[in-house]
């Protein structure tokens, strides 16, 4: 007979069993905790990436004493006269042209007139026949007084005569009145210069029909004095309380680079242009060596004192939304606060801020979409002088 195989024991196959359960759930554990472990790990490296890195920079003082306003302006002469005819007639001739000097009463043109002669002669044909009756009007009334005097007419019909002359009389001064019209017309056959000036304009020639009017664009010529110009500048509100009268300006036209002529601020509109939200401001600039243009345009440029304790940012920093004009900076905790600006000036490199900053504060240099109020953000450590920020 062969012997029979052995077998384990109760005991031993208990044992066996409690040793693997015990492999086994320590493998679980290891593999549960390895993937907690791991979770966490991706859980805080998210949470690191969400946190956005940004650069910051304390807001720089404005540098130099004086701030300058660079506007563009319109150039208009002292005083400008569009010359029109005040009676119609034909050009007999002209004596200025565009460009010629002239002085206060010299005579640019004349004007022939046969309808307004004609009226003149009659006037005047009329005013002797009304003087011939009114003078025997008067010897007539002369005599009935003496024949009044003697008793030998009625009162009635001297008082008759003597009305009758005083009524012939009116008309000889009605009469005279006419003639002196149309004398005063006739002197306008002859245009002449109302002050000494330029002739800037000259719209009409040798035997054009003229006729009355006053309508733009229907002057004969125009004279404007150019020794001293007028410029007007439209101002922003914003920098209207730094100018009066008696500020200086700076200006230049383009036709003359390089020169620079001056100004002096003579009078304000002292209203605000609802559409434009500028004033009207008025420069007198002299113009003796005639340099400057009238109806040109010039660029102006007005030294404005800047506050003290104006701060600049750069054009980057700033950001605009729904909420109006704001910086991002960076407070305590390391989160964002976003402080609303007033702008000053834009230099554009550099925004001189009239409000909003404190030299303190940490300025975010180029603020990522969508930051808010309240958001983490890691302060980018800068590295030597011409190394990229690392984090």
């Amino acid at each position: 007979m062969s012997p029979e195989p052995l077998r384990p024991s109760r005991r031993a196959l208990w044992i066996a069993g409690l040793v693997l359960a015990v492999v086994a759930g320590a493998v679980v554990v290891s593999g549960v905790q390895g993937r907690r472990s791991q979770a966490l790990d991706l859980r805080q490296r998210a949470e690191a990436q969400a946190v956005r890195t940004v650069n910051v920079i304390a807001p720089a003082a404005a540098s130099g004493a004086a701030a300058a306003l660079e506007l563009p302006g319109r150039i208009d002469p002292w005083a400008r006269a569009p010359i029109y005819a005040r009676v119609s007639g034909y050009l007999k001739a002209w004596t200025a042209d565009i460009g010629t000097p002239v002085k206060a009463g010299a005579v640019l043109a004349v004007l022939e007139t046969p309808e307004l002669d004609q009226q003149l002669l009659q006037a005047q044909a009329e005013l002797a026949s009304a003087r011939t009756n009114a003078a025997l009007a008067a010897s007539t009334a002369q005599r009935w007084q003496e024949l009044l005097a003697g008793g030998m007419v009625a009162r009635q019909g001297a008082d008759e005569k003597a009305s009758e002359h005083a009524a012939r009389q009116s008309v000889v001064n009605a009469l005279q009145a006419n003639v002196d019209r149309l004398l005063a017309q006739k002197g306008f056959a002859r245009l002449v210069a109302p002050f000494d000036g330029v002739v800037t304009a000259r719209n009409t020639d040798v035997g054009a029909l003229v006729n009355v009017g006053s309508t733009p664009g229907s002057e004969l010529f125009v004279v404007s004095d150019t020794r001293r110009l007028r410029v007007y500048v439209s101002v922003p509100q914003a920098q209207v309380a730094a100018l009066r009268p008696g500020s200086a300006a700076r200006l230049t036209v383009p036709e003359r680079p390089g020169s620079v002529y001056a100004g002096t601020v003579q009078s304000m509109a002292r209203a605000i242009n609802a559409a434009s939200g500028s004033m009207l401001v008025q420069l007198a600039v002299e113009n003796a060596a005639g340099e400057l243009l009238p109806g040109g345009f010039a660029s102006v440029a007005f030294d404005l004192p800047r506050a003290s304790g104006t701060l600049a940012v750069p054009p980057s920093a700033l950001v605009f939304d729904k909420s109006g004009l704001r910086v991002a900076t960076v407070g305590t905790g390391d989160k964002v606060v976003m402080k609303p600006v007033t702008v000053a000036r834009d230099l554009g490199t550099s925004i001189e801020l009239a409000s909003g900053l404190e030299p303190g504060d940490r300025v975010i240099e180029s603020p990522p979409d969508g930051v808010e109020d309240g958001d983490p953000v890691r302060v980018a450590q800068r590295a030597a002088k011409g190394e990229r920020p690392r984090p």
